[in-house]
């Protein structure tokens, strides 16, 4: 059965543990990752991400394909939890540039397949939009309203969204039984 939890917080608020959590409940249990090892400091951090995950988790690292990956896992998966979908969008960013067109389209059909997924599906992404303003760098501005764009869309289709503050989950919507 299908149900789509969004995860929405700031940076090491919580929200990879949170959906860790959220996923023990399940046999089948895929953590997939989109996090690129570009630098050293983003080695280590898929490093530490990779030892805190517990064990029953099988990971699939799709630093792009998001839909083809989550409908690669019918029939292998209870639940899989995305981790996350800000670094999911930098990576469309690096690779379709500014075409705002084709990285929503992108954002659409990943959302799609998650909604789709014969499992439950659980979403982590890094809330950007409540900060300073990138008033020198357009791409700056760029992703923040992309990533604005893309949490409106996710939490509008996901049966539950969480608000991460403080390795504390506010529950901001839930529907259904």
């Amino acid at each position: 059965m299908n149900h789509l939890t969004f995860i929405l917080g700031g940076a090491r608020s919580g929200k990879s543990r949170f959906a860790l959590e959220r996923g023990e409940a399940f046999a089948k249990k895929i953590f997939i990752a989109t996090a690129q090892p570009t630098d050293e400091e983003m080695v280590r951090r898929i490093e530490r991400h990779r030892r805190e995950r517990p064990e029953g988790w099988e990971t699939i690292e799709s630093p792009l394909h998001l839909s083809e990956a989550l409908r690669s896992l019918k029939g292998k998966a209870e639940v899989a939890v995305i981790d996350c979908l800000t670094l999911w969008l930098s990576n469309l960013l690096a690779t379709f540039g500014e075409n705002e067109e084709k990285i929503l389209e992108e954002i659409d059909r990943g959302l799609q397949a998650a909604r789709s997924a014969p499992f439950s599906v659980i979403a982590v992404s890094n809330e950007v939009g409540m900060s300073i303003v990138p008033t020198d760098h357009s791409l700056s501005r760029f992703f923040r309203d992309l990533s604005g764009l893309l949490h409106q869309r996710w939490a509008a289709a996901s049966d539950e969204v969480y608000w991460m503050m403080a390795g504390i989950a506010v529950p901001i919507k839930r529907k259904g039984p």
